[in-house]
């Protein structure tokens, strides 16, 4: 089972629709809330608010770990409950520390930074992270290292080009004064608010519609935002027997387009082939994080099969860049089931 074929095993870091990183976003957070008056509260306020702002991204380094390792570890223990109690007392003491070495190498007669006015700064900024974090599709998990549970607001795109333009012309509009910095922060606020009612209203319709045209109940929906656009998201949707995708726009009669519904069936959890799948390291780190997978099992020759798994939040199909992997198995004779196997047309 050794051998991962396909996007997931060798995905460079920043592949994707989702998968990148979004450190201007914290960073001009951080720099807002600096231009916005806190960083006057301490010398190295500044450096404080955006440091922590960026922190909880240290895990980026678990890209170089292996295989789906990212998946694994990402948004969890740097960004859990215990790792934001302790963040910001280790990042006080980082600034402490290079606040005594500047002053001493250079800058003697400069104040000191005061530890409370730091600490303060830290908690502030290292708690947006996941704040913001948590408004998009990838989800975080907050109970870390308690519990793996994910959380997703599904409210904004990962690069939402509004929040930039919002944050960033507050920054740039405020070195001389404070009052650009915090409406632009206050205009990020609101349009987040307005797009996580848009969010939970647009979940209700969606489920109604869906669960009317198909008969059947909605078990889990997400409305993913779309970049640009607030009008318009794609809906992926779980039902006893499988996933419904499509789109969902604001402005239409009908908020579910029914030409672009696609249905998906989840394959077997259960077959040989996926169970053994499931039990490989990447399969269990990419399952881990999965919120809506499905499997298809593919006949290699023989006993040796390869299963692809997908979340349809990221793709569609096997072999993409993100959202997918393919995991090359080899079962027992008395194992293989071939007439169960699903074909790519069941997919």
């Amino acid at each position: 089972m050794s051998g991962v074929r396909g996007a997931q095993g060798k995905r460079p870091a920043r592949a994707g629709r989702e998968a990148g990183i979004d450190p201007i976003c914290h960073t001009l957070v951080g720099a807002g809330l600096a231009r916005g008056g806190l960083a006057r509260r301490t010398a190295l306020g500044t450096t404080t608010l955006l440091v922590g702002a960026n922190l909880p991204d240290v895990d980026v380094l678990a890209y170089f770990w292996g295989p789906a390792a990212d998946l694994a570890f990402r948004r969890g223990w740097t960004h859990g409950v215990l790792a934001l109690a302790l963040w910001p007392f280790l990042l006080t003491g980082a600034m402490l520390a290079a606040d005594r070495l500047v002053r001493r190498m250079r800058r003697r007669e400069s104040p000191p930074a005061l530890p409370r006015q730091l600490l303060l700064l830290s908690a502030i900024s290292i708690v947006s992270h996941p704040i913001l974090d948590t408004l998009n599709t990838y989800g975080v998990r907050w109970l870390m290292p308690f519990s793996g549970r994910w959380f997703y607001g599904d409210t904004l795109f990962i690069v939402d080009p509004w929040l930039w333009l919002a944050l960033g012309a507050g920054v740039l509009l405020s070195r001389r004064r404070t009052a650009p910095a915090r409406i632009g922060l206050g205009l990020a606020a609101a349009y987040a608010a307005a797009m996580a009612v848009s969010a939970i209203v647009g979940r209700r319709i969606a489920t109604r519609e869906l669960a009317d045209r198909t008969g059947r109940p909605v078990d889990a929906i997400m409305l993913a935002p779309q970049p640009v656009t607030p009008f318009v998201r794609t809906v992926v949707a779980a039902q006893a027997d499988g996933y419904q995708v499509g789109r969902f726009h604001w402005l239409e009669r009908s908020s579910i387009d029914p030409g672009s519904l696609r249905s998906y069936t989840r394959g077997d959890p259960e077959h040989p082939a996926v169970v053994a799948a499931r039990a490989a390291t990447v399969g269990r780190r990419f399952l881990s994080w999965a919120r809506f997978p499905a499997f298809q099992i593919e006949p290699a020759g023989g006993e040796r099969y390869v299963v692809h798994i997908v979340d349809l939040r990221y793709a569609d199909r096997p072999g993409v860049s993100f959202g997918a992997v393919s995991i090359p198995v080899t079962l027992p004779r008395a194992s293989s089931r071939r007439s169960d196997i699903p074909t790519a047309s069941h997919y």
